[in-house]
Order: C-alpha cells, then structure tokens, then sequence
C-alpha cells in the first residue's frame, strides 16, 4: 500500500483549504496564513514526488528553497502589516485602498 494517492489528496486539501483562507479572510494576517498553507501544500507535493518518482534528491532540495521562500515572506510581509497598522491602526485589506503616506 506504498502510493503516493494520499499524499497528493492531502497535497490538495491544503492547497484548497489555503486558497479559501486567501480568498474569505478580510485580515492581512489571515492572508498570510493562507500563503504559507499554500506554499506548505507546494511541499508535501514535492517530497511526495521526490519520494517516489525521483531517484535522486530534487523534491527535498527544491522544497527547502520553498522553506526559505516562506520564511523571507513571512518576515518580510509582517514588517509590511506592522507598518501599516502603526500608520492606519487597522490590519483589514478591505480598508486599506491607498497605500500613500
């Protein structure tokens, strides 16, 4: 029973579970996480391949550059939703129309 079936299903319902959250959640950070669920489904699909399509070792290698990827947003994306709260005292997207000073 070694298949990559339920890897790739559970691959998808967190790519479909993040793409909700991007698409429903009205809070920046709700967004965010939303990202990472994305990017995290990203990786179960490449280890999954890695782990039995690939001989060599691209999937894992390729999945760590999506880690660090994910990191940099993350930090990168926070330092923007903490401006932006300090300038606007909201983190709500739809609330947010001008992004000048």
């Amino acid at each position: 029973m070694n298949s990559i079936i339920p890897y790739l299903i559970v691959g998808a319902i967190v790519f479909v579970l993040g793409i909700f959250t991007i698409v429903y959640k009205k809070n920046a950070v709700g967004i965010l996480m939303g990202v990472e669920l994305v990017l995290n489904s990203v990786n179960i699909n490449f280890i999954a391949f890695a782990k039995f399509v690939d001989t060599g070792i691209h999937g894992q290698i390729i999945s760590i550059f999506v880690i660090i990827l994910a990191a940099a947003e993350a930090a990168i994306a926070l330092a923007i939703i903490l401006n932006i709260y300090r300038m606007k005292a909201t983190v709500d997207v739809t609330q947010l129309n001008k992004m000048k000073h």
